[in-house]
């Protein structure tokens, strides 16, 4: 089972820290993957959840254990034709990221490829899935 880290977050949300360099490398040095916001703005990557917010190099989006969400389509664009695991979406039942798994919205029906996002959020009878991605990751082991 993958365990991802909802930005950088393993024990609860903690909005100030969330997507920032520092957190989300805790969260990696933990053992989890980490699913990260990407902005590109003016030829400049950042991460940030509502905004670009702390920029970093293109580099850090290559780690293997990130799933790079794409906040705007000139990211997603980007991430694509540079090899990284990304994905879009905004509040589709599912969407399919780059590596091929079905990242599923909250309370969406699951499947064995999918990464089950933000479980706390609802209620599932089963979670036969991929993956999963919370704010509380850390009780998932």
């Amino acid at each position: 089972m993958i365990l991802i880290a909802h930005r950088g977050n393993t024990s609860g949300p903690n909005i100030e820290r969330e997507n920032s360099p520092e957190y989300i490398h805790e969260a990696l040095k933990k053992g989890f993957n980490v699913e990260i916001d990407v902005w590109l703005e003016k030829d400049k990557w950042f991460l940030g959840h509502d905004d670009p917010q702390y920029e970093i190099e293109l580099t850090f989006l290559l780690h293997n254990f990130l799933w790079c969400h794409a906040k705007n389509i000139e990211a997603f664009k980007e991430m694509l034709g540079r090899g990284v695991h990304c994905f879009w979406h905004q509040k589709d039942d599912v969407t399919l990221t780059s590596n091929g798994y079905i990242w599923t919205y909250p309370g969406k029906q699951l499947t064995t490829k999918s990464i089950c996002v933000l479980p706390e959020k609802t209620n599932y009878n089963n979670m036969n899935c991929a993956g999963i991605c919370s704010d509380f990751i850390k009780n998932y082991r």
